[in-house]
């Protein structure tokens, strides 16, 4: 090797010290490079166009890291293990993560709340300034008298609008519950036309408080107490609708679940009756809830209870009569063994039970065999339901783990009689994606003994004009609610396409003609935020945590509700075909007969 020939003027000492001097200043140019680089992918989006006035975003809890962790609930995750990754734009997930809430945002969260409205294939045919609930309500329909009715109801208050012509809707009442005042607390509902009896029937489900009562059962006993002798009716109302108000209906019965009580005890056992109720206006009635203190086997911190599915046979609206309970096995005391074999137990985070009852494509009375039932931890079930009297267990699948988050609610069975296809989800209960993301899964039940996940539906990104490339950047929640419900929607369900509430993603429009390979073919996105009319002329911000958290869907009308933070929109999309003003024309909703809308 040659040799390097020092210059004259050189010592090796001096050449040394140079050449450190060079390295010196070469690493302090790479360091600023990188820094640089690093400024560059820290860039904030621009405040531009609609948002240039647009609100700030909440700041992280303070109490953020402080909470006290559960024996068995998941740590919170490595920072290197999730997050934005500003070179990809892609955000991943944790993989699981503590029971959290509240604004938790991530290196490349925007720090506003972005005030852009995001359309395809989908038109804004009506917007209403009304909200019922923050992140939840409910909603059911009904004609009456050739005019078409719309409830917008939480359990402390709700709206009624005569949406007969959706693009001019107009609400005819509200009212606020007021239970210190004697106002008994509202409830979920379904309503429908019971040809037999020539009579609209509503049937109305009342649970013990979720929220407001119970906030952590292993430290606060008190709170338990006050949850189990809560004075409540813990079952359904059964109503004949004679009018558009609901205060002038009927009452037919009252039924608690625990068959041990009377209505008029003032303190009764279980749950009460969770969610929407599933009644199509024939002889069955089906419903979830707990119906004694012995279905508690579930670790979810602030709820006492694990549900089971019911079935009553309301052919007799004023007499019902209870035919049957269906259980998992763990759900009960003295089922620990069981219970203790699912790979949820012991991390205090998960709902273990049903949310909401059974999912039925088609009632008993027209041939109707299955009822499919999301069960939070305990998976996917399909359930024998042709003798409502005898409810059988055909099969299960143990779902894929999604801790934190509601890992199991949602069944969409619209296409389950055309191509046997079922499509279950839960929804995200953490802000800025920090919980693993609620897939939303294609499960094959054509054997329904064997039934099996297919695919996941895609996951929906943002247009190229946004300023995020992922929703996880926008703030507040991001994942499926729920795509309606198949027995409270009217009409017939298009076998092609799915709508899903998508809380900042909006309103999301899945093609499934091939389930292995979904596409999402239409979405409406608004605003993340907005001013709320109060009745007092002021205006209230709306919260920003649940951008777009239900939707109701009138599938003979061609019109998809979306309930927002900020109000109500009435949607249509040229996929389902010009929306109906005005009622449509009557149609037997006999969906093994009747030719599905493409």
């Amino acid at each position: 090797m040659k040799k390097i020939k020092l210059h004259p003027f050189l010592s090796n000492s001096a050449f040394a010290f140079l050449m450190m001097a060079i390295i010196f200043f070469l690493s302090l140019g790479i360091a600023f490079a990188n820094d640089e680089a690093k400024k560059e992918e820290k860039q904030e989006a621009p405040r531009t166009g609609l948002n240039k006035n647009a609100p700030d975003a909440p700041l992280p809890n303070k109490t953020e890291g402080t909470t006290k962790l559960l024996p068995g609930e998941p740590k919170e995750p490595a920072p290197d293990s999730w997050g934005y990754d500003a070179k990809t734009g892609i955000f991943t997930h944790p993989a699981a993560t503590p029971d959290n809430e509240g604004p938790q945002p991530f290196e490349g969260s925007l720090p506003y709340l972005d005030q852009n409205q995001y359309t395809k294939n989908m038109n804004v045919e009506a917007f209403y300034p009304y909200v019922i609930g923050w992140g939840h309500s409910w909603q059911a329909t009904f004609d009456l008298d050739g005019r078409r009715y719309l409830y917008d109801l939480e359990t402390d208050m709700y709206n009624v609008f005569d949406i007969t012509d959706p693009k001019n809707a107009k609400r005819i009442a509200n009212k606020l519950i007021d239970t210190d005042k004697g106002d008994k607390r509202f409830g979920p509902m379904t309503v429908k036309y019971n040809k037999k009896l020539d009579k609209t029937i509503a049937v109305q489900c009342y649970e013990v408080p979720r929220y407001g009562v119970l906030s952590n059962k292993y430290e606060y006993p008190e709170q338990v107490k006050a949850i189990k002798e809560k004075e409540m009716l813990r079952g359904f109302r059964i109503f004949e609708v004679t009018s558009p108000l609901f205060s002038e209906w009927e009452l037919l019965s009252e039924t608690p679940l625990d068959a041990k009580a009377n209505a008029s005890d003032l303190v009764q056992e279980g749950s009460g009756c969770q969610d929407v109720p599933v009644y199509d206006g024939g002889d069955y009635l089906f419903v979830a809830g707990a119906p004694d203190d012995s279905f508690i086997n579930t670790e979810y911190k602030s709820y006492l209870y694990s549900g089971a599915q019911m079935a009553f046979d309301i052919s007799d609206p004023s007499n019902p009569k209870r035919l049957s309970t269906w259980w998992v096995p763990g759900q009960r005391v003295g089922e620990e063994a069981a219970y203790n074999k699912n790979p949820h137990a012991g991390n205090k985070t998960t709902w273990m039970g049903a949310r909401m009852p059974l999912f039925i494509p088609t009632p008993v009375e027209k041939g109707g065999k299955y009822g499919y039932a999301a069960m939070g931890g305990f998976g996917f079930y399909i359930v024998d339901i042709s003798d409502p009297a005898n409810m059988k267990t055909v099969s299960h699948i143990d779902m894929p783990m999604s801790v934190s988050g509601t890992e199991g609610d949602n069944i969409d069975v619209s296409k389950v009689e055309s191509t046997g296809i079922v499509y279950y989800s839960g929804y995200p209960l953490s802000e800025d994606c920090h919980e693993p993301y609620k897939e939303i899964y294609a499960i094959d039940v054509n054997n329904p003994l064997e039934p099996k996940i297919i695919s996941t539906l895609k996951r929906p990104t943002p247009p190229e004009s946004a300023p995020f490339t992922d929703f996880c950047q926008r703030r507040g929640s991001f994942g499926p609610k729920r795509s309606g419900y198949a027995t409270i929607n009217p009409g017939v369900p298009s076998d092609q396409y799915i709508p899903y509430a998508f809380y900042n993603a909006g309103v999301q429009i899945f093609d499934v003609t091939n389930p292995t390979e979904s596409t999402i073919e239409a979405y409406f996105v608004p605003k993340m935020s907005g001013e709320i009319p109060n009745e007092d002329g002021t205006t209230t911000t709306s919260d920003h945590s649940n951008p777009v958290h239900g939707i109701f869907v009138e599938w003979d009308r061609n019109l998809i509700w979306a309930f927002s933070n900020h109000g109500m929109y009435a949607l249509s999309t040229p996929l389902l075909g010009d929306p109906v003003i005005g009622l449509p024309k009557p149609v037997e909703e006999d969906k093994q007969t009747q030719k599905s809308k493409k």
